[in-house]
């Protein structure tokens, strides 16, 4: 284990994916959402995915020169045209600008299109609950889950976030992807050669496996069976009919060198709450809740862990594995 100042892994990550091709805003953004999840102990989709992300560049399936573009908007309805490149760039555009409208029209939906990985979701909201507003994230991946019913993996593991600033405390933070478990915990235990446990994964003829390589190979298991995959197709359908993004079966996986451009959606709804039954009402209406939450002492709030594990890590340091620590070096350095 090697352990590193966020900063100098920040710092890392950045040189390793401008050295892979992407432009040094690109390449900043994405170091930065990157370390932010490692910060707090998400792993599978912190700088471990550098080297997922640089072959991407390398191989053409993100363009590293893309800058993202507002190519539509009215009112409070804004398209952001990612033209390829990574995520984090239009997302960022996307949430600032749906921040901005959202305080002139109440609600604003800001959806990407032409994208690719965006990494933890609730990380696209720190900047909404930072400003005041309720946030939404949205966005589909390439397929590793079947509709109800079915075996062929057709949706992505399609996360969702949401974000609810409170007066005096940090904002209230829910995050999770649609499948029992994030995909990426897959990638983490086929790289450690550990087994995943039964009910997370189906292997390629649709049979419960503990192999974490078959699981990638197959599809993974909706959360709550048949109503995880119901939400899975609202998300699919938000964020790829509004915005003329690729669906998740016509993505090639995100954990395969070459293949095509994913081209995937995202959408960004952030609300205001001065607009509906305005601040006051909001706050007490949250607070009351939160107090009830906490009355009974197993409940932890959603984020509290993560925001712990982050104050600790930013003191003590991130640790990476030995390999990818040399992987890191060996991307930065070429």
């Amino acid at each position: 284990m090697v352990v590193f100042a966020p900063a100098d892994l920040e710092r890392l990550a950045a040189g390793a994916l401008s050295r892979a091709g992407a432009g040094a805003a690109m390449a900043a953004a994405t170091a930065q959402a990157l370390v932010y999840a490692d910060l707090r102990g998400l792993s599978s989709h912190g700088v471990a995915r550098v080297p997922q992300y640089a072959a991407h560049l390398a191989n053409g399936r993100a363009d590293g020169a893309a800058i993202p573009r507002v190519v539509r908007a009215r009112g409070g309805a804004v398209l952001v045209d990612a033209h390829c490149g990574l995520a984090f760039p239009a997302c960022a555009l996307a949430v600032a600008t749906a921040i901005e409208r959202a305080r002139e029209f109440g609600v604003a939906l800001a959806a990407v299109t032409n994208s690719h990985h965006f990494g933890v979701a609730a990380y696209h909201l720190d900047a909404v609950g930072r400003a005041g507003q309720i946030g939404i994230a949205l966005s589909n991946s390439p397929s590793a889950m079947p509709a109800a019913g079915g075996r062929r993996a057709l949706f992505g593991t399609n996360p969702i976030a949401a974000v609810f600033p409170r007066p005096a405390a940090a904002p209230l933070a829910v995050d999770l992807s649609l499948s029992e478990v994030a995909r990426g915990k897959l990638m983490v235990a086929a790289k450690a050669g550990q087994p995943i446990p039964l009910g997370w994964a189906l292997d390629a003829d649709g049979r419960p496996t503990t192999d974490p390589q078959a699981g990638l190979a197959g599809s993974m298991l909706p959360m709550g069976g048949s109503k995880g995959a119901m939400l899975a197709l609202v998300v699919e359908l938000l964020v790829t009919a509004l915005t003329g993004a690729a669906l998740g079966f016509e993505a090639s996986s995100f954990f395969v060198d070459a293949g095509n451009r994913p081209r995937l959606g995202q959408a960004f709804l952030v609300v205001d709450p001065e607009a509906f039954a305005g601040r006051a009402s909001y706050d007490e209406r949250v607070e009351t809740l939160i107090a009830a939450m906490l009355e009974d002492p197993g409940v932890r709030l959603p984020g509290a862990r993560r925001e712990v594990l982050a104050q600790t890590a930013a003191r003590d340091g991130i640790g990476i594995p030995d390999a990818l620590a040399a992987d890191l070096a060996r991307l930065a350095a070429t």
